[in-house]
């Protein structure tokens, strides 16, 4: 009788967040098409429907059974309360210049306390704890020591920052996840309701699944597309993943090798326009540079990321000797596309959209309602009124952790702007790389190691956005080629051991040892290091100069990218010795080198030593026996 009545209530509370998240993607919904709402409104109401979720659905306690507690329901009502307070009276606050009233104190207080507790229930200690140290250095910076020091803050200063204005925890990383990340979100949510992820699995597989180590080939491939509309290296590994990494396993790649390929390629989605997680959507409100130009120059990059991996992948399926799949277990593309097309459509409308300079918002909007239209198309993508409900409520579910983390990361982006540290930490990093360029990406890159064994992506580009952007803008990167350096580097969080997200998704599916897979991954993850060093030293490549020395410099950008991985791999066409490997990392060097001498000079080396590989190659093939040999993948 009473484990009934414990399943009644979590069949209550199940139904309640369900309700709940339906209603949130509803209000999205309502105010990104015919309504008409304010900004503390739009970020207030989606602050509120996140909190009541989290409040309903993550427990207490990780470790223990969820059960419905009197706090939860207390917390969700003053999550409630706090929200609707603001929105409600904000104009008086505005009008009173900083004078609070004693429940605008204590709302205040309330609603930073819920925001720690949403993200302590959905990041984890990380995060909450470094937003916590942030409001310590608020109060106390009288006691820091030398450039970190300032006058201090008081209770009603703080509260004024984080709560009354649109600077703290209803900032731009909040505002931006509201009005846009969440509509694409949706848009995703809508596509895998409609079938679109089983099309784009299909299609790369009939594309790669018969080359050598095939599976894997389609792993880079899939995760591409799926990327490109999901903007989460964890939800595409996993999505994905459950499909290519077991026929990984088939073809002969050991479990870490396989779950690291899938985390590595599915981190790139993240780097793969037209979505680009929420960290594009962010850099373009600090920047003010169009999010259409942002993903503009973000295509060849990510391309040239995912060329790397696949480079990376190839080499092994060689070095181990792995067939691809045969033709008749793969699908046809011409059995393939004709099922399936109708899924690009949406796809194609936002791109056309975005390009055509509409705001993401509507293109969102009109890609969701195309998503609808065309799932019409075939019988087997038809969407009913059941799965249109499930696409509400999964985008919520996903939505929440993400918006736990834009709230406490505009605690810490409040608290930068209210005591000067962005310039303080840009003036120590100036001091500290003398002014060097590569020295400062590498403190820049340490950062974001340690920050990423802690933070989620999205949280770790904001703080290194507000705090390292400034110092690279100062030592002459440009402004848009130094935010792209951070967001890329901010992506290794996915992958770098020992809190890689992504490599853990994909070491689950695998069966296999998680950090030994997390390592796989970083090593198949290496283009995240190298490619921004081309934003830094090589802007032409972000079209930076134009078109055409767009073009060479990705040209040279690629040749260095093979000699890097031949380097790293010790793997190109044949095996390779140490003296070929030392050779082949002074060609990368050369093409990354600020000369565009040296890059042409690199090239040409590289160009003879391929050549030479390929010779020698046939040679030996030539000195062996010949042999009927079994039908192996290209």
């Amino acid at each position: 009788m009473a484990d009934e009545k414990k399943s009644g209530k979590k069949d209550l509370l199940i139904k309640a967040a369900f309700v709940v998240g339906l209603g949130m993607s509803l209000f999205h919904l309502y105010f990104s098409t015919i309504g008409l709402l304010t900004t503390i409104s739009v970020r207030g109401g989606h602050l509120i429907f996140a909190m009541v979720i989290i409040f309903l659905v993550y427990p207490l306690y990780k470790k223990r059974e969820y059960k419905i507690k009197i706090l939860d329901i207390f917390l969700a009502v003053l999550a409630v309360v706090s929200g609707m307070y603001i929105i409600i009276l904000y104009p008086q606050m505005v009008y009173h210049l900083g004078e609070l009233t004693f429940w605008d104190k204590l709302f205040g207080f309330i609603t930073i306390v819920l925001t720690l507790e949403v993200t302590r229930r959905t990041i984890g200690f990380s995060l909450t704890l470094i937003a916590i140290i942030f409001l310590i250095y608020a109060v106390y910076g009288p006691y820091f020591p030398g450039a970190l020091g300032h006058r201090g803050y008081d209770f009603e200063r703080i509260v004024s920052q984080m709560y009354c204005c649109l600077e703290g925890i209803y900032g731009i990383p909040l505002g931006v996840m509201a009005i846009y990340v969440y509509l694409f979100i949706l848009f995703g949510a809508f596509l895998q309701k409609s079938g679109a992820t089983d099309f784009f699995i299909k299609m790369a597989y009939a594309l790669t699944g018969h080359y050598a180590g095939g599976p894997a080939k389609t792993a880079v491939i899939a995760s591409g597309f799926m990327g490109s509309v999901s903007g989460s290296a964890i939800a595409n590994t996993v999505t994905t993943g459950s499909v290519t990494i077991p026929l990984m396993k088939k073809v002969g790649y050991r479990p870490e090798t396989a779950g690291g390929i899938e985390a590595a390629a599915s981190t790139g989605g993240q780097l793969m326009p037209p979505l680009m997680g929420a960290g594009a959507f962010i850099m373009s409100e600090y920047t003010g540079i169009p999010y259409i130009t942002i993903v503009k120059v973000s295509v060849i990059p990510a391309m040239m990321y995912y060329f790397t991996v696949g480079l990376f992948v190839h080499n092994e399926a060689m070095k181990l000797g792995l067939k691809g799949l045969s033709r008749s277990e793969l699908p046809r593309i011409k059995e393939v596309l004709p099922k399936g097309f109708h899924c690009l459509i949406p796809i194609a409308l936002l791109i056309v959209l975005l390009v055509g300079g509409y705001s993401p918002t509507l293109a969102a909007s009109a890609s969701i309602g195309a998503v609808l239209v065309t799932s019409m198309f075939r019988k087997d993508t038809r969407m009913s009124p059941r799965d249109i409900i499930e696409a509400l409520v999964m985008a919520s579910r996903s939505a929440v952790p993400i918006s736990a983390a834009c709230a406490s990361a505009g605690i810490i982006v409040g608290v930068v702007g209210l005591t000067g540290l962005g310039l303080k930490f840009s003036a120590m990093v100036l001091s500290v790389s003398g002014n060097n360029i590569f020295i400062a990406l590498i403190l820049i890159l340490l950062a974001s190691l340690v920050l990423g064994m802690g933070l989620p992506v999205t949280a770790s580009y904001i703080m290194l956005a507000v705090l390292g952007a400034p110092a690279l803008n100062e030592m002459g990167v440009p402004l848009l080629a130094a935010h792209l350096i951070i967001f890329w580097y901010s992506q290794d969080a996915n992958v770098t051991p020992p809190v890689c997200l992504a490599g853990y998704a994909g070491a689950g599916i695998a069966g296999a040892n998680p950090m030994s897979t997390g390592m796989a991954a970083w090593k198949l993850s290496k283009g995240l290091y190298l490619i921004p060093i081309l934003f830094a030293y090589r802007p032409e490549i972000l079209f930076d100069s134009g078109f055409w020395p767009a073009v060479l410099m990705t040209l040279f950008g690629t040749i260095g990218l093979v000699a890097g991985v031949a380097a790293l791999d010790g793997y190109l066409v044949i095996p390779l010795s140490i003296f070929w490997r030392v050779l082949m990392v002074g060609v990368t060097i050369g093409i990354f080198w600020p000369s565009r001498t040296l890059s042409i000079l690199g090239s040409c080396v590289f160009a003879v030593f391929l050549l030479f590989l390929i010779y020698k190659k046939k040679s030996e093939n030539a000195s062996l026996p010949v042999s009927k040999s079994a039908e192996t993948g290209g």
